[in-house]
């Protein structure tokens, strides 16, 4: 918990609009009951569960229970019709002006939409706290390694996490991307099929050192 406390992770001392946004992406049940439960002691979060119409009515119930009184609402508590693309862009605000504290805590702890902002952070080092956010999926992973615009230490981490690499996919993303360094990539070579392999080597967007190492894979391979 001290860990997680200096990482930024602790949802207990994480900051109104941090958890507004956490709120505002409508995530799992689980972090609207964590997010109640180590919040007991902080009226406005408490206030902030109750007020918020996508936080599940059990937790609301909950959260109005702690307060030790009627809830009170200014406005009626109804779910206003929001489009995908307005509630995106209503959360995209809500995480650009967070700190970069924060932004490390939803990189921790927020869902598939929050992950997905904060890929294209400018800071390396909330796109490297995403990667260990528990609830990552290998198709996430897949996107970013296909991507273009990631910073290159990104690539090199998601190589080092072995079952990541026992994804073809990945792997075969991992390789192609032109940003990925070529001494990272050509340890790689081996793993990929080899008509995946005559494809790289024609490849004129990758190092040509990669280029050379997948050309001679596929010459190792052909029978004698």
């Amino acid at each position: 918990m001290e860990e997680q406390k200096v990482l930024g992770v602790d949802l207990s001392i994480a900051s109104k609009e941090a958890i507004e946004a956490l709120i505002e992406e409508g995530g799992e049940p689980d972090i609207f009951e964590e997010i109640l439960k180590v919040n007991a002691h902080r009226p406005e979060i408490i206030k902030l569960l109750i007020e918020n119409p996508d936080v599940p009515e059990n937790i609301r119930d909950e959260a109005a229970k702690l307060l030790r009184a009627p809830v009170k609402i200014s406005a009626p508590l109804v779910k206003k019709e929001k489009t995908p693309e307005m509630r995106s862009q209503t959360l995209l605000q809500k995480v650009q002006n967070l700190t970069v504290s924060e932004r490390r805590l939803l990189a921790m702890r927020g869902g598939r939409e929050v992950r997905s902002i904060l890929l294209k952070d400018t800071n390396k080092q909330i796109i490297m706290t995403v990667l260990d956010n528990p609830k990552i999926t290998e198709s996430e992973i897949e996107i970013m390694a296909h991507s273009r615009s990631i910073p290159d230490e990104v690539l090199r981490a998601i190589t080092k996490n072995r079952e990541w690499m026992k994804n073809y996919g990945i792997l075969f993303a991992v390789t192609t991307n032109p940003k990925t360094p070529a001494g990272v990539a050509i340890p790689l070579l081996s793993n990929l099929k080899t008509k995946d392999l005559s494809t790289l080597e024609k490849n004129k967007n990758i190092a040509e050192a990669l280029r050379t190492a997948a050309k001679k894979l596929v010459q190792a391979r052909k029978p004698h």
